[in-house]
């Protein structure tokens, strides 16, 4: 067996709330214009199809806190989501309704976005990925086990800026539920315990500064929160 050439990075691990267990994340798909209301404010027809994926890497995890202003913009834009972790892996495509037994926590997420150079790309209909997959842009608060706990339709999602609401909806004025993305996803890719779903984000997206405190709740069941960095 050849030896590595240097040491392999850590897997990131988010914990979970009142349990001695760790997360290990596999990989990190994010739903797109799952609330009309954004849909709406972003310019985008609503179209009830199939739902726009893309993806972050794993290590864009970063567990709230003081968070980094990323180089290279001058317009870092919050979207605040609910975020489902699976801990069990999918044999396959799944049938309607099967989605729900691989999930196994849930918690409140961040999709930190560089909204100058995402309508660059738009504008030049090229990938997303350097607006998206940056470091530290998928702050995740710790998991709520399954078993202490599962969100509702009538669960609130919102997030303040310094004292300040900027975003709330419920969960169930979601486009497409968890059960209809997770059989989008096993579609296209192998599901495997240690995925993340970010669920879609309601309206009200706006810009984060340096010096700037976020609060993002999933009522009942996770918080995040921290201040943004210089």
């Amino acid at each position: 067996m050849r030896a590595d050439l240097f040491p392999a990075p850590a897997v990131p691990r988010l914990p979970f709330l009142d349990r001695e267990l760790a997360f290990p994340v596999h990989r990190i798909y994010c739903v797109g214009r799952n609330f009309a209301e954004h849909a709406r404010e972003m310019g985008a027809p609503l179209e009830r199809g199939t739902p726009v994926v893309f993806l972050k890497p794993a290590d864009a995890v970063h567990p709230g806190g003081p968070l980094p202003y990323p180089p290279g913009t001058t317009d870092l834009h919050h979207e605040v989501e609910m975020v489902v972790a699976l801990g069990r892996d999918a044999d396959g495509p799944l049938a309607p309704g099967e989605g729900q037994a691989l999930v196994c926590g849930h918690g409140v997420g961040l999709d930190l976005t560089r909204r100058d150079l995402q309508a660059i790309a738009k504008e030049r209909r090229l990938p997303w990925d350097v607006a998206k997959g940056f470091d530290a842009s998928a702050p995740v608060s710790a998991l709520r086990h399954v078993d202490d706990g599962r969100p509702g339709p009538d669960t609130a999602l919102r997030l303040e800026v310094n004292g300040v609401l900027r975003q709330e909806a419920r969960l169930g004025e979601m486009v497409f539920s968890v059960d209809e993305v997770l059989g989008h996803l096993s579609r296209l890719f192998r599901l495997r315990a240690g995925d993340l779903v970010f669920m879609g984000t309601p309206a009200g997206v706006a810009a984060l500064r340096p010096g700037d405190r976020y609060r993002a709740v999933l009522e009942g069941v996770a918080l995040l929160e921290g201040r943004v960095e210089g």
